[in-house]
């Protein structure tokens, strides 16, 4: 009888293992790719701390009052701490009747860059002359923010009806705003 030698699996094996080097590596690559990945999407992540600092406002508006629609337009500036306290201090004109006010508030900001800011306005004697809440969404890597009136209380409670949109900007980078404290 004839012998057959045997087979070796040498050659075989070694196309296996570095198939398999190859295919490990591959996958720690594509592991690591969206770990990175989703590192970069946490670090775009709205949050408070994130948005905290100091901001300039301006906004313009039409109030429609039982009278009629009325020109409304102000400036002014806040800074929102990082547990979402919100001062600030405001010079609006209402049909061209001059009113100087304090800010204070809260903010509230989700991970997706929208929030609102619950605002009441006060008078130099500290009585409270208005409120107002506002959605906001952060831009540009949360250097500004947009944001619209959604309710502006009446004497009665009711809303009044407004059309208000505000233009904000960091008044200093988020790195400057750490930096001073």
């Amino acid at each position: 009888m004839a012998s057959t030698p045997i087979q070796t699996w040498s050659t075989p094996m070694k196309h296996v293992t570095s198939y398999g080097r190859i295919l490990l590596s591959a996958t720690l690559l594509l592991g690591l790719a969206a770990v990175a990945s989703a590192q970069d999407r946490d670090d775009h992540a709205c949050s408070l701390s994130r948005v905290a600092g100091e901001w300039g406002y301006s906004e313009t508006a039409t109030v429609y009052l039982p009278s009629g629609p009325v020109a409304y337009a102000s400036v002014g500036s806040y800074t929102i701490d990082d547990d979402g306290s919100l001062l600030g201090a405001r010079t609006a004109s209402m049909g061209g009747k001059i009113v100087t006010a304090t800010i204070k508030g809260t903010a509230k900001v989700d991970s997706n860059c929208t929030g609102t800011l619950s605002l009441g306005f006060y008078d130099d004697s500290g009585k409270q002359i208005g409120a107002a809440v506002k959605f906001v969404v952060y831009v540009d890597n949360a250097r500004e923010a947009r944001a619209i009136v959604t309710f502006v209380p009446g004497p009665d409670g009711t809303s009044v009806p407004v059309v208000l949109t505000t233009d904000a900007k960091r008044l200093f980078s988020a790195k400057q705003h750490r930096d001073q404290e």
